[in-house]
């Protein structure tokens, strides 16, 4: 009888370790939660394996989880705002100068808001990832619209696209306009 118990006790003890783990480091289902679109893509990145994926942004979360924005004066937000409203009206002459802009901009206001510059990009998305995950996907896409993929109406895409992340890295939600009015590129809002 006392056997039985101690084994009961060893295996609730055990399970009880489990799930404190569990949380402690999201588990699958809060990692699909904090990361939504990003954790699909990383998966179907992992060619479906959801291990491998956790994994990976599990380890994400550790290097840049304690990662602070730092907030930016009033007088960088218009700068950037100024300069993003320069990249759209660009955007009609020369698409993919535009979009070559823009990529090196949203860059370097990632950098200004604290996250890494790092060895190159896949660091920087790394870790806006895991603070915007929502939005970063626009910013790979204007970044793979700078190595030559697609043609402008992908450029256009991703352009309008990586301006949510521009929105928030610049402190405003994307739903709220910059103080600048969106310009119109190709007949269409970008």
């Amino acid at each position: 009888m006392t056997t039985v118990v101690i084994i009961v006790a060893v295996v609730l003890l055990a399970a009880l370790g489990y799930v404190l783990v569990r949380r402690r480091t999201g588990g699958g289902h809060g990692l699909r939660r904090r990361f939504g679109p990003e954790y699909d893509r990383t998966v179907e990145r992992h060619n479906g394996d959801t291990k491998a994926a956790e994994h990976e942004l599990a380890e994400r979360v550790k290097l840049h989880g304690h990662l602070e924005e730092r907030p930016l004066p009033p007088e960088a937000r218009e700068g950037y705002t100024d300069r993003w409203a320069a990249v759209q009206e660009q955007f009609i002459d020369s698409p993919t100068e535009a979009v070559a802009q823009a990529d090196a901009l949203l860059a370097q206001l990632a950098r200004d808001r604290g996250f890494p510059d790092g060895a190159g990009f896949e660091e920087q998305t790394a870790a806006l990832s895991v603070h915007h995950a929502e939005h970063v996907d626009g910013y790979r896409k204007v970044h793979t619209a700078v190595r030559g993929k697609g043609g402008t109406e992908d450029m256009r895409k991703a352009l309008i696209e990586s301006r949510a992340l521009f929105d928030v890295l610049l402190g405003q939600s994307p739903d709220e306009p910059a103080h600048t009015s969106r310009h119109r590129t190709n007949g269409r809002t970008a």
